[in-house]
């Protein structure tokens, strides 16, 4: 950008282009890793990102209505995603050749890329703060976990997204450089501050403040559950566990090359052979953030029993293949958000 060196630079990693000096040799090897494995690693993320957060929305906007909080997040977090891999076949083809997009369309992939990206981390941090509060506060709960408030507060978080995008936006632009178009930043000769800065923030916006959110609020809500005595405490623990560790092992590692490629722009690392490395980091780490997009469905939606029953029941009004599984609850479909109770223990599985 700067925050990911998608739309920053899939081809330049000098990403402030300065006519006046030379970028430094990417090497056979980078190039290589661009033109032949990139394209296939952007199609194959594309794909099945397109393919299970599709399904979670068909699933949301067809079984059943949005009455929750919980639905909310469940429809915008799939919606980013799907916004966040949207450029990904254009950069397919970046990759391997040259952009021929033409310079609006620089602009708007850039804009749709990192809205995407801080929208998806946005609400990942809305559902953990939506968790806590249905188990930790069960009784509070009930107030504010309601659509209305979900909805509001998923307007304010796309707004936050845009805004944050802008200045990549401005920035991105078509450019003959050594002969071939490139997407890439374009800042002031001789001053990195925008580029810095934008980097920061996708440090800050995109990890330090998200993670911090997902640990406090699930280390709270894990001693609220060690007062539960019920089946579901250990498969709730499980759910936590997984969810924590995932997004700190596809997340940290791009937010530390992005880290040291600041460092870069600020001259405190100022060696050709290292800035090579970095630029090889970015995109490897880059598309490793992308396989989060594809695991978020099955983390948030496909784990809950009571989603599984309502995408088993979509399926058999298009199928007519198995009984209905609202079949026997007297043909009412189950509630996909978990039940609000005044203990966050009975509930606990479902929510998470």
């Amino acid at each position: 950008m700067n925050p990911t060196s998608q739309f920053l630079s899939t081809t330049e990693y000098d990403y402030g282009y300065d006519e006046n000096t030379a970028p430094c040799n990417e090497g056979n090897n980078f190039r290589r890793f661009k033109s032949l494995f990139l394209p296939i690693l952007y199609c194959l993320v594309f794909v099945f990102c397109l393919l299970g957060n599709s399904l979670v929305l068909w699933v949301l906007l067809t079984r059943k209505r949005l009455t929750t909080m919980t639905d909310i997040c469940l429809l915008n977090l799939a919606a980013s995603d799907l916004l966040f891999v949207l450029p990904l076949p254009f950069q397919a083809h970046y990759a391997s050749d040259q952009w021929v997009f033409g310079n609006a369309m620089c602009k708007v992939m850039a804009g749709i890329y990192y809205t995407g990206f801080y929208s998806s981390i946005f609400f990942i941090t809305l559902m953990s703060i939506d968790r806590y509060i249905a188990i930790v506060h069960a009784v509070y709960a009930m107030r504010i976990r309601t659509a209305t408030c979900g909805i509001i507060i998923s307007l304010i978080l796309w707004l936050v997204a845009g805004l944050a995008s802008v200045p990549n936006i401005m920035f991105s632009q078509e450019l003959q450089i050594e002969q071939a178009l490139q997407c890439v930043p374009t800042y002031p000769p001789g001053d990195n501050t925008w580029k810095v800065a934008s980097q920061f923030a996708a440090n800050i916006l995109g990890l330090l403040i998200p993670f911090s959110i997902l640990v406090g609020c699930y280390t709270q809500i894990l001693k609220n559950l060690q007062k539960c005595k019920n089946r579901n405490k250990v498969k709730a623990i499980k759910m936590i566990f997984i969810i924590v560790v995932v997004f700190f092992l596809f997340w940290t590692p791009f937010n530390v090359v992005l880290f040291l490629d600041s460092l870069q722009s600020l001259h405190i690392i100022n060696d050709c052979r290292a800035s090579s490395q970095i630029a090889l980091a970015l995109q490897v780490t880059e598309t490793i953030s992308f396989i989060h997009c594809c695991l978020n469905p099955v983390i948030y939606a496909f784990a809950g029993v009571t989603f599984k029953a309502h995408l088993k029941g979509l399926l058999q009004s298009c199928g007519r293949v198995l009984p209905s599984p609202a079949a026997g609850a007297g043909g009412a479909a189950p509630s996909f958000s978990a039940p609000t109770q005044l203990s966050g223990c009975s509930d606990s599985a479902g929510v998470l």
